[in-house]
């Protein structure tokens, strides 16, 4: 582009010439003072000015010519008989001064000087605005990393890598492609793992792969470990070995033009995806519709493309060997948690498929809350780490478990079995006493009043010892009964109390109670099938569990595990356990977590030792609880507003 003079039109200049050649120079007359903006800055410009263009500009022209000094050289222009400048021609934004009677070489030589010093201001200016860019680029290059750096879904990480690509070069399109490899870590093939394309927002998504080899421009890539820049993949080089797949564009009536097809490496060099951008465009806005689009407004990637795709791909080389890293990393601990709920459901069958059911429901609660709009929880949300968190502590909340006597752990009457089997043994020896004192009374009748009277006593005999086999079948199943738990206080133990007065004499001859202290101790309990004694060590699993969950290196994200898991058996009433904490001393987590912990025990069917509870009863019992004080009646309203409890099979509770 030539060099440009800017001169008044009163000034034509006509006889100075500003090169070797007249046309060297571009001479623009202008009425006026220009602006700063108004100028192309990036060609050469000399401004010859005089008077005129001074006043025209009016009291703002001595800024307007400050303004004007450091982007283009002013040349001053005196009328006949100045000798120098005057009042008129600030001399602190003049690059020169040409006197009105100045002669032709002067003049030449001062226009010449002034050219030069224009070219040294594009020069700055350029310098300038390159590095103006490049620390814009660097401070791009810096969020961006910044961003993939925060993303842990490998998903969403591929998806911003490809949005951050598409904009930095101007692509209307883009695919990412991911390195497999066998169990050796050998690289087998390259997987399709995601694409964009902002003409075809709606395109579906099909994964393939492509070997790595030099048939295809991303395996080509990814075997060399270097970039391919193609003007247009429609007219490759007949030597090229790669080739161009055209079944995309011919399905969806695509024209792929321009393409940069960069390696993804990573820091120890090894290439783990390849980048592939799409049709680069003048106008990012632009859609391309049609053939005559893309020829219109498709552009090859240059230099800095390729320079700004490698530095991105480095980055995100770095994010996707995180980001997999980090999934390894949690299937390693989902491989963990799932041990430990299956050391857990091994020690206590009965309880199988608990914790999965509560980290379920907990996590639908905690989300519907999320999604209130009103009530004391409106303002509370939950990220995805803080839910994949809650879901942790339901599966591990019941962990300490494995350090509670397993007798204690799988009891599922008042009594234990072996118990119970004395009771009967006891009551199987006095029915077989009966009928041998029966007999014992009918032969001592027999003997001692003879045949006349016999028939009349063996009628009282035997009325006798139905009555006293009637009367200990009624105990046993009196027994029997009271030895069901219950899922709340209820019962009268009036009946226990006089069959534990009633004594008997057993095979050495010592009066016994009929039923033993500690017998009746456990058959009295209210509530449940656990005396205080079981009641505490079943307690005591919270804090194994608490104390287990600690002693683990959490990250950042997951590190409220263990007060969570701690608190799901406290009330908010302070009637909890194991700290007898109150109100908004309980994480909501835990709160959260205690309504669906206790709805699974009341409706769970597979409970040897107490029969499900139907799920309106089960609602009933919960609303009762929130009444009372003990769970949280805002996160018990959306549970049932948003029926949460539908999330888990509840089997004949239903």
């Amino acid at each position: 582009m030539k060099p440009l003079l800017l001169t008044a039109l009163a000034h034509p200049l006509a006889d100075a010439p500003f090169g070797r050649r007249g046309e060297d120079v571009e001479v623009r007359r202008i009425p006026a003072l220009p602006t700063a903006g108004s100028l192309e800055l990036d060609r050469p410009i000399v401004l010859a000015l005089d008077r005129s263009l001074v006043a025209s500009a009016g009291e703002g022209a001595a800024a307007q010519l400050r303004s004007l000094a450091g982007l283009i050289a002013i040349v001053g222009i005196g009328e006949d008989g100045d000798r120098e400048p005057g009042d008129m021609l600030p001399v602190e934004v003049l690059t020169s001064f040409i006197p009105g009677d100045a002669t032709t070489g002067t003049r030449l030589a001062a226009f010449r000087g002034a050219f030069r010093h224009a070219a040294a201001l594009v020069a700055v200016w350029n310098a300038r605005s390159t590095a103006i860019d490049r620390t814009r680029e660097l401070a791009e290059l810096s969020a961006i990393g910044m961003a993939l750096t925060t993303e842990r879904d490998l998903g969403s990480l591929l998806g911003l890598i490809l949005s951050h690509a598409r904009r930095v070069t101007g692509a209307d399109a883009g695919s990412l492609y991911l390195v497999e490899r066998d169990d050796d870590g050998t690289p087998t093939r390259l997987r399709f793992a995601s694409s964009q394309n902002y003409s075809l927002p709606s395109l579906p998504f099909s994964s393939f792969t492509v070997p790595i080899d030099h048939s295809s421009l991303a395996g080509y890539a990814a075997a060399t470990g270097g970039p391919l820049v193609i003007g247009d993949v429609y007219m490759l080089p007949d030597g090229a070995a790669y080739r161009q797949n055209r079944s995309f564009d011919q399905s969806f009536g695509y024209r792929t033009k321009s393409m940069l097809v960069v390696p993804m490496r990573t820091h120890r060099a090894e290439v783990i995806g390849v980048l592939q951008l799409i049709n680069r465009k003048a106008d990012p806005d632009a859609v391309l519709s049609t053939a005559d689009a893309v020829e219109r407004d498709v552009i090859p990637f240059d230099a800095h493309c390729v320079e700004m795709t490698t530095a991105l791909a480095s980055q995100a080389a770095v994010a996707i060997e995180n980001g997999r890293l980090y999934e390894d990393i949690e299937r390693l601990f989902e491989g963990f948690v799932t041990a430990a709920v299956t050391a857990i459901e091994s020690r206590d069958p009965a309880t199988s498929g608990h914790s999965g059911r509560v980290a379920t429901m907990t996590v639908g609660l905690a989300e519907a809350v999320d999604r209130l709009s009103s009530g004391p929880y409106r303002e509370v949300s939950f990220t995805r780490e803080q839910l994949r968190e809650l879901r942790y502590a339901g599966l591990l909340h019941d962990f300490g478990k494995v350090g509670v006597r397993e007798q204690v752990l799988v009891k599922e009457k008042k009594l234990y079995p072996q118990d119970l089997d004395l009771i009967r043994h006891r009551f199987a020896y006095l029915d077989q006493r009966t009928e041998l004192e029966f007999e014992r009374g009918r032969a001592e009748l027999l003997l001692q009043h003879g045949p006349a009277a016999y028939e009349a006593g063996l009628h009282r005999l035997e009325c006798e010892r139905r009555k006293r086999r009637e009367e200990l079948a009624r105990f046993l199943d009196t027994v029997i009964q009271a030895n069901e738990p219950t899922v709340l206080a209820e019962g009268s133990f009036e009946a226990l109390e006089a069959i534990g007065r009633r004594t008997f004499v057993d095979f050495d001859g010592r009066v016994r109670p009929l039923l033993e202290d500690h017998e009746l101790q456990f058959l009295m309990i209210r509530r449940g099938n656990l005396d205080e004694h079981e009641r505490r060590e079943i307690e005591s699993h919270v804090t194994h569990t608490y104390r287990f969950l600690e002693q683990i290196p959490w990250t950042r994200e997951l590190r409220a595990i263990p007060q969570i898991a701690y608190a799901h058996h406290e009330k908010l009433n302070g009637h909890g356990y194991p700290n007898r904490v109150t109100g908004l001393e309980i994480p909501v987590q835990a709160r959260i977590m205690t309504i669906a912990d206790i709805y699974d025990a009341l409706t769970a069917t597979d409970r040897p030792y107490k029969r499900a509870v139907p799920r309106e009863r089960a609602l009933d019992i919960l609303c009762m609880e929130a009444r009372e004080g003990t769970i949280d009646p805002a996160l018990l309203e959306t549970f049932i507003g948003s029926r949460v409890f539908e999330m888990v099979p509840t089997g004949t509770a239903a």
